[in-house]
């Protein structure tokens, strides 16, 4: 869990459960603390989803963005059982889900930032969304905005490298042969969800302006598939931003090109309408 030293003396860490922290951003105004119930209501919130096996010091630099910007933060870590048995990533995706359609989040503005396998996390969200489409319009229309840095896509031979790196990068080899056969074996209950997962988040009901960052060399992500997807969130009128690197490196393009990660995500937020401040980078 990040601290108060590791992103701003300003922001105050409640968490809500094994793998949710919310971040109370503070900094706003003087009487932030003591804001209305209307104020509180309007404020904006990033539900930002990391990569699997994330550092606190690694996630604190995008979270300092987004505390400039005047967010509150709403952070939920993603596990590797719940990829293993997308079942059970299903279950904490409903959980995620009340908790957003909950009375402390209910009116909030909302955008996601989902890095890595942390883009899965968010369609299994979006698979119960599709169950009751009625009943959680008003959630995804609060979304206002959503930032997807190196998603997980592609043939499954991609995901079993990604769990290769992730999981056990000294036995990487052997980690992507077991996951490959663990995929043969259990077609049902993983193959199966996962191409559910991918076609709801390929026609994600979500309309709101879309940012992506991607790059050539991702052994975890296919260049190709994500072009395939941004595409055809255009056909559909969706508002779509693009920044891809020939070279880089999975889930760390910011670490790798600083300036033009950190340009591209504060003209991105500029555009969106989340809130009365406005990114201070």
């Amino acid at each position: 869990m990040l601290t108060r030293a590791t992103i701003s003396s300003a922001v105050t860490a409640h968490r809500l459960s094994k793998n949710v922290t919310f971040y109370l951003n503070e900094s706003v105004s003087p009487a932030s603390r003591n804001q209305t119930s209307g104020l509180a209501d309007s404020k904006p919130l990033l539900l930002m989803l990391p990569w699997l096996g994330a550092r606190p010091q690694a996630l604190a630099k995008y979270c300092e963005i987004y505390v400039r910007a005047g967010y509150d933060i709403l952070m939920v870590e993603s596990e590797v059982k719940d990829f293993l048995w997308p079942r059970w990533g299903l279950e904490n995706g409903a959980q995620l889900l009340e908790l957003l359609h909950s009375e402390r989040f209910a009116s909030r503005p909302l955008l996601v930032h989902a890095f890595s396998v942390g883009g899965y996390t968010f369609a299994q969200l979006l698979v119960n969304v599709s169950r009751d489409v009625r009943r959680y319009q008003g959630l995804t229309q609060r979304i206002r905005g959503h930032v997807y840095d190196s998603l997980v896509v592609g043939s499954l031979e991609k995901m079993a490298i990604g769990l290769g790196k992730t999981v056990f990068p000294r036995l990487e080899r052997v980690v992507k042969q077991v996951s490959l056969l663990y995929f043969f074996i259990f077609k049902q209950q993983t193959v199966d969800y996962f191409d559910t997962s991918v076609d709801v988040f390929r026609n994600n009901p979500i309309t709101a302006p879309a940012l992506f960052f991607f790059c050539e060399n991702d052994p975890m992500s296919d260049p190709r598939a994500m072009e395939e997807i941004i595409g055809y969130w255009q056909q559909r009128g969706v508002a779509v931003t693009a920044k891809k690197w020939e070279d880089s490196t999975h889930a760390g393009h910011m670490r790798r090109y600083p300036q033009e990660y950190v340009d591209t995500l504060d003209a991105f937020l500029r555009s969106l309408s989340t809130a009365p401040l406005r990114s201070k980078m």
